[in-house]
C-alpha cells in the first residue's frame, strides 16, 4: 500500500511528550462554535468547523510545512479531516480519541460532553 509508512494519527499522550519537548505542532479545533464553549485545548492555533475546512483551507497554508493535529470531540470527524489535509498536501495527523482522550489520559478538567 502506497505511504503506509506515512504516519496519519497522534495519541493524546505522544502530543502532550511533543508539545512539553517545545514542538511546534500546530492544533486545528474543527469542532462546531457551540462545542468550543464546553472546552478546548490550551495550545489550540486554529478554529476551522469541519462544514468550513474546505472554502478556508487557504488559512492554513502557512502551517504546510508544519505537522497539523486535527481534533475534535472523539476522533471520528478530525479522522476525516485529517485525511483531506493530507489529499491536499498537508502532514495532518489525526488526534485519535480527541477531546476525550485528552481528558482521560492528561488533563482530566477539560469537560468530557
Amino acid at each position: 500500500m502506497a505511504g503506509a509508512d506515512l504516519r496519519t494519527e497522534i495519541t493524546a499522550k505522544e502530543l502532550k511528550k511533543r508539545l512539553d519537548a517545545g514542538e511546534k505542532v500546530v492544533l486545528l479545533d474543527i469542532r462546531e462554535p457551540h462545542e468550543l464553549a464546553i472546552c478546548t485545548l490550551a495550545n489550540t492555533t486554529a478554529h476551522i468547523p469541519m462544514g468550513d475546512l474546505m472554502e478556508r483551507l487557504s488559512e492554513l497554508e502557512k502551517f504546510r510545512n508544519q505537522d497539523i493535529v486535527v481534533y475534535c470531540r472523539s476522533g471520528n470527524r478530525s479522522d476525516s479531516c485529517a485525511e483531506f489535509l493530507r489529499d491536499q498536501g498537508f502532514s495532518g495527523l489525526n488526534l485519535t480519541g480527541g477531546i476525550i482522550a485528552w481528558s482521560d489520559d492528561i488533563d482530566s478538567s477539560i469537560q468530557k460532553y
